[in-house]
């Protein structure tokens, strides 16, 4: 993997960065820190020198790419010091980032791309938190914030609209449950939008990954590929233990 220098500052991370929260009701927050990065341009110049691949194991629409220990370590140190406890909880068990580029045109979503969803949840959420966190690496807002929604149907109703779109093609799917294909950016019959993030140059989001959310995408014809001028994010998943209640 080839090297990304630190910057001068000898950190990643802004020291005098300040965490503000969006509240969504029922105790969950979003939290957002403008400039984050102490040199952003750096790391959208180090992707463009990388391969993105599509992902493996989850339904990301676009192409992934790992991200030097270096940096991945100054996420997990900027969380454990500024969110962890902020979110409720004490040790992280398990950390991982990588970078991301929403690519795909409505045309090519799958029906489960088509939904909100979460990025990953414990077997016990009441011991276990799955924090997530989106750094922003574009200038432009047109390419799309995060939006969070509420489910508007049981939780079985949810799970069979989440299973059938893992395996029913797009014509079924569509006509099943009145989904249309294309990016989720406002409510549905199935989930209603309670909070959008706009995008913002060197921002950075934290929030707990059970919470249902998409990527907030109304102009897919501005995609690319080139991580100088598409939607590249830096994205971080953090395994921890909450704290005993």
């Amino acid at each position: 993997m080839r090297p990304l220098q630190l910057p001068a500052a000898g950190r990643f991370f802004n020291a005098q960065a300040v965490v503000q929260d969006l509240h969504l009701g029922r105790g969950r927050t979003v939290h957002v820190i403008d400039d984050a990065l102490v040199d952003p341009q750096a790391v959208v110049d180090w992707a463009a020198l990388v391969r993105f691949d599509p992902p493996q194991t989850n339904a990301y629409p676009g192409g992934v790419t790992g991200v030097p220990e270096a940096l991945r370590d100054a996420l997990d140190g900027f969380f454990a010091q500024h969110l962890r406890t902020r979110m409720g909880a004490r040790r992280t068990l398990d950390m991982y980032a990588r970078l991301s580029m929403v690519t795909l045109s409505p045309a090519q979503l799958r029906p489960g791309q088509w939904l909100c969803h979460k990025d990953r949840t414990a077997l016990d959420p009441s011991a276990v938190l799955m924090a997530a966190s989106v750094l922003y690496l574009f200038h432009d807002p047109a390419l799309g914030g995060t939006a969070f929604f509420e489910p508007r149907r049981s939780a079985a109703e949810i799970q069979a609209l989440v299973d059938d779109a893992q395996t029913l093609d797009n014509a079924r799917f569509a006509d099943r449950y009145g989904v249309a294909p294309g990016y989720l950016t406002e409510s549905n019959d199935y989930f209603e939008k309670v909070a959008e993030v706009p995008a913002r140059w060197n921002r950075l989001i934290f929030y707990d990954g059970g919470l249902f959310h998409s990527g907030c995408v109304r102009q897919p014809v501005r995609l690319t590929d080139d991580p100088r001028t598409g939607r590249l994010t830096l994205n971080g998943f953090f395994g921890c233990r909450r704290v005993a209640r």
